[in-house]
């Protein structure tokens, strides 16, 4: 195969998205780049999925569409069972609830060449960009994602899940997608293929569209999820370990965590003066100010206007000042930004407290944090 037209394979797993394929395989098979081929898996879906995407199969087509399907096993096995089928040079990976532009393979093709000594192109990532509806979900999520590709530099350490492409055979040498891995599957292989001396490359040109991420339930989940994988992610590729590029992708996660034990700490100092407040007869302000409950309510007041900065400054103000301006803004808007973000820091705190039992267990994709496997 000549290095000016390398084959792709394109891979996209499925579990119960039956309303996304139609969409998904379309915007694959008008893209302009050839040769190609398109391999979808079915992830034990219950809701007609296989057989939509059976719909679909075409394998002597002038892109060849390969249908497969497994048990419930999860993304990582689904991506890996697609590489073991592939015929590409490089293996591009999408998301079914992902559109791509048409345009989209050219462009990573184009950045497979080195423009210097230091890289060995192994993986190229697009920019993904989440549309929006009305809700605030949405535009939270929209203007998130937008605030973490605006400052992303050539060299990047994430080959992100919905717009990437890797080299297939050095893919193939680190292991590929391990099944075990729960969640974050393109970080562990992104943090993998760099320690392996590669580079990924951002193509900024080579564009997917998300579906509007309009519920906030599933939204929450994700974000679990998400918090749940760095656990392992952390673990398994410490910084003083890590070579390249930091992690760039992280966003305003960090900043959300600190929303919810500040807001603990708010309501557990505000009690003792609400006690003394309703236990005092004769209570006036200027015996109050000589209280030790009073100095907590002042510290409360302290930290619930470190709440607003957080809230309304920085990475995640930009976030939320962006979201309210998409829509109309009101009162009612600024609180469900402020209880959103409330509940996002919560579900960020139950996958960091799931992670940490992964690594107690050993499972999931951790090695057993004490005994002969944690090294």
């Amino acid at each position: 195969m000549s290095d000016e037209k390398p084959m792709v394979s394109i891979t996209v797993c499925v579990r119960d998205g039956i309303h996304w394929i139609d969409g998904c395989l379309e915007s694959l098979v008008t893209q302009t780049y050839r040769p190609l081929e398109i391999i979808a898996v079915d992830d034990g879906s219950i809701d007609g999925s296989k057989e939509k995407l059976l719909s679909w199969q075409d394998t002597e087509g002038e892109i060849p569409i390969h249908i497969l399907s497994q048990n419930a096993d999860g993304l990582s096995a689904g991506r890996q069972r697609a590489v073991q089928q592939s015929k590409g040079d490089w293996i591009a990976i999408t998301d079914i609830d992902v559109r791509p532009e048409p345009d989209w393979i050219t462009n990573m093709v184009l950045e497979i060449k080195p423009i210097d000594k230091e890289e060995s192109i192994v993986a190229v990532t697009g920019r993904t960009i989440f549309e929006h509806g009305g809700d605030i979900v949405s535009r939270v999520r929209s203007v998130e994602i937008a605030t973490k590709y605006r400052s992303r530099p050539r060299r990047t350490s994430l080959a992100n899940g919905p717009c990437s492409m890797f080299k297939r055979d050095v893919l193939i040498k680190i292991g590929g997608f391990n099944p075990q891995w729960y969640h974050a599957e393109d970080m562990e292989v992104s943090l993998r293929l760099i320690a392996n001396g590669g580079s990924i490359i951002y193509a900024p040109e080579a564009v997917v569209r998300h579906v509007p991420e309009v519920q906030s339930s599933r939204f929450l989940a994700k974000r679990k999820r998400d918090a749940r994988a760095h656990m392992r992610i952390i673990r398994h590729f410490p910084r003083k370990k890590r070579t390249g590029p930091g992690l760039d992708f992280i966003g305003s996660s960090t900043i959300v965590l600190t929303v919810f034990p500040l807001w603990i700490m708010a309501l557990v100092s505000g009690i003792p003066f609400l006690f003394s407040y309703l236990t005092q007869p004769d209570w006036s302000w200027e015996i109050a100010k000589t209280w030790w409950q009073t100095r907590l309510l002042i510290a409360t007041g302290a930290l619930m206007i470190l709440h607003e900065i957080i809230l309304w400054r920085g990475p995640l103000g930009v976030v939320n000042r962006g979201a309210i301006r998409q829509g109309k803004w009101s009162l009612l808007t600024v609180f469900k930004v402020r209880n959103l973000t409330l509940r996002w820091s919560i579900a960020l705190w139950q996958g960091l407290f799931l992670g940490f039992i992964d690594a107690l267990r050993g499972s999931n994709g951790h090695r057993k944090l004490f005994g002969k496997n944690s090294q």
